[in-house]
């Protein structure tokens, strides 16, 4: 009798799998192709592009900088441009160029403070390598010709050499620096400080 039930059992199971999975083999719910996603997405796409709303998308550089003291610097800035007033007095396109000329000026200003930073990096740096050369000739003479006098003064000249090609590091980078500046438009007392 046990027998008897457990094979009815088991048959009852394996019939009630049987239609399980053929039940989800037919329908479609169990997940959809790589194509009917993007055909779902043009489509979308073509929709928000025919009804012309297109989501504004905010980045950083939108964003301002110092949001406490950028309202009052915008409130120092110009109204009006002399080469943007007309007869209609089309505010919206004095206040992008207010806008513009800000950004610009903020841009030079940030530019020239890095620029500033970068040479006073390159100045310290000049200042140390300096001061341990001096250290190096005023125990053993003249360091460069005549070589170390003992293991002190070695490391201290593979230091200088290392700092050295910092220093030189420092000069590239300043370069590029400079150069970007040049190439943005502005002015040379914004990147020769």
């Amino acid at each position: 009798m046990q027998r008897l039930f457990s094979k009815i059992f088991a048959i009852a199971v394996l019939m009630n799998a049987l239609m399980l999975m053929n039940a989800w083999m037919s329908s479609p719910a169990y997940g959809q192709s790589l194509g009917d996603i993007a055909r779902q997405n043009r489509e979308q796409q073509s929709a928000e592009d025919a009804s012309g709303a297109r989501p504004k998308v905010i980045t950083n550089k939108d964003l301002p900088q110092d949001p406490d003291g950028d309202q009052g610097s915008r409130a120092a800035l110009p109204a009006a441009s002399p080469a943007f007033s007309n007869a209609d007095g089309d505010r919206s396109a004095q206040q992008r160029f207010a806008e513009h000329r800000f950004a610009e000026q903020r841009a030079a200003q940030q530019t020239k403070r890095q620029i500033l930073a970068q040479e006073n990096r390159m100045a310290n740096l000049q200042a140390r390598i300096d001061q341990i050369n001096g250290r190096i000739h005023s125990v053993c003479g003249t360091a460069q010709y005549e070589g170390p006098c003992n293991r002190y003064q070695a490391r201290q000249l593979q230091r200088v050499a290392q700092m050295q090609m910092q220093l030189d590091e420092q000069k590239r980078k300043l370069d590029q620096m400079q150069e970007a500046a040049r190439h943005a438009g502005m002015r040379s007392a914004v990147y020769e400080p």
